[in-house]
């Protein structure tokens, strides 16, 4: 069963980051063009989703919103996984009481609801790509990091790292060449299906205001301006709700296909 949700994870991965990629070619319609004769415009051949309440194509905002979401989501995963690697590594390999401030630092954090510290940032420095970033940072940090910290606890009296240290290794090359290889492969899988996670948190805050500012295209945008004439369009609720589904299917599947991969044992379970 594994391999076919694999296989389609792949398929639904690639439709999207291929629309996003390509989304001048695929879709000829400016994105913020208006035009108000064509507003509330039914699916049609000449608009693939039809358009909004402002006659803006939705198939080309949502292409060119899948643009936004991927890159935010991309970045803020691998700064994620950067900054919480270094402090999982620090927190596991260092001393004691490195160690317990740490957790109570990544406690701290993960206490934190999302929508309260986005809230906070946009407040402190308005909407933008920037406090979607940093939101997705801080809420991801703590969990990278504490698994990591595990496993380099784990490893930490392994005899391999024993015999490193008794040659003179320091510690930056321990932690570099011994301990980060045996520790990242799970954090990566881990980062494949946070990918739609961020990608959701980026169209919640979109959504209420606090991310991208119009006209850019974003898929929380596009819910949000779905929402307000669900019952006479809701083809626009649609377009901006169908690509976050897809995505979210295609790289929970992609993960748990990797998650086969690595770790065989796991085959089959869940």
């Amino acid at each position: 069963m594994a391999e076919p949700l694999g296989a389609l994870g792949i398929i639904l991965v690639l439709l999207v980051v291929g629309g996003a990629v390509f989304a001048d070619l695929i879709a000829s319609a400016d994105p913020n063009k208006i035009a108000p004769r064509d507003r509330f415009l039914s699916p049609s051949i000449d608009h693939l989703m039809g358009t909004d309440q402002l006659g803006r194509d939705l198939f080309a905002r949502v292409l060119h919103g899948g643009r936004i979401a991927l890159s935010v989501a991309l970045f803020a995963t691998a700064a994620s996984l950067a900054v919480g690697i270094v402090l999982g590594l620090i927190a596991g390999y260092g001393p004691r009481w490195l160690d317990n401030i740490m957790i109570l630092v990544f406690d701290a954090l993960k206490s934190f609801p999302t929508v309260m510290l986005a809230l906070a940032l946009v407040t402190l420095f308005g909407p933008s790509l920037t406090a979607v970033v940093v939101v997705v940072v801080l809420v991801n940090v703590p969990g990278y990091a504490r698994i990591i910290r595990t496993q380099t606890l784990a490893l930490k009296s392994a005899e391999f790292v024993t015999a490193a240290q008794s040659m003179g290794a320091g510690a930056g090359r321990i932690l570099r060449v011994h301990v980060l290889p045996n520790v990242i492969g799970p954090l990566l899988i881990l980062a494949s299906m946070d990918i739609p996670v961020v990608i959701a948190i980026e169209a919640g805050m979109s959504f209420l205001g606090l991310g991208v500012r119009p006209p850019t295209p974003s898929w929380g945008a596009i819910l949000n301006d779905g929402f307000t004439a669900i019952r006479d369009t809701p083809w626009i609720a649609v377009a901006g709700g169908l690509p976050i589904i897809l995505t979210t299917l295609g790289f929970t599947f992609l993960g748990e296909a990797l998650r086969d991969v690595f770790d065989p044992r796991l085959k089959g379970r869940g």
